[in-house]
């Protein structure tokens, strides 16, 4: 089995548990996340390998962070190794996220490795009022934070920003790396 197969697997079992959690329909979340009835049945049957961005809405949706769909239950103990962690690309940017570790509710967070090249910006909706992200660059440069305010990070810089706004990440470096946790409340 592929990653793509195994996140797909670990999103539909997700997602099939936290719609029958909400006693949403398919025809209410799919309305409620802006996708497709059609597409959100391929994903709860695991057909489906759908990018971060419909993942976001759906995750939204349900009123769960996204780590909830992604991330397939964890023993005591869980180790990742470098380069491992549920991989979720973006549709139309350079920019590739790797879920570390979720505590899976809510007043937690999650952790992600982001890996980006120099092109589109990795434009993100707003969060739910008041998560906050905090983004630490290990390699190259980025340029991160709310459409009004971005700041210019190098390796070792931290940005801490209001993620319920339109936010975005690029890289302004090739092979430009960084670790994200973001702070639900």
């Amino acid at each position: 089995m592929t990653e793509g197969q195994d996140l797909a697997r670990v999103v539909a079992d997700n997602l099939h548990r936290h719609r029958a959690r909400t006693r949403l329909s398919l025809s209410e979340l799919a309305t409620a996340a802006g996708v497709g009835k059609s597409t959100l049945s391929l994903i709860e049957s695991g057909r489906a390998n759908p990018s971060m961005e419909t993942l976001w809405s759906i995750a939204t949706a349900l009123g769960v962070p996204f780590g909830e769909l992604v991330s397939p239950h964890a023993p005591e103990v869980r180790v990742v190794p470098a380069g491992a962690g549920v991989r979720v690309d973006s549709a139309g940017a350079p920019f590739l996220v790797r879920l570390l570790a979720a505590t899976g509710r809510r007043g937690a967070g999650e952790v992600y490795a982001i890996e980006c090249e120099p092109g589109e910006a990795r434009r993100a909706d707003a969060h739910p009022a008041g998560v906050r992200e905090h983004i630490l660059v290990t390699a190259g440069r980025m340029e991160v934070g709310p459409h009004d305010a971005p700041a210019v990070l190098g390796p070792g810089d931290l940005a801490t920003f209001a993620a319920d706004v339109p936010h975005a990440y690029r890289a302004l470096e090739p092979g430009s790396a960084a670790v994200l946790v973001m702070d639900y409340p």
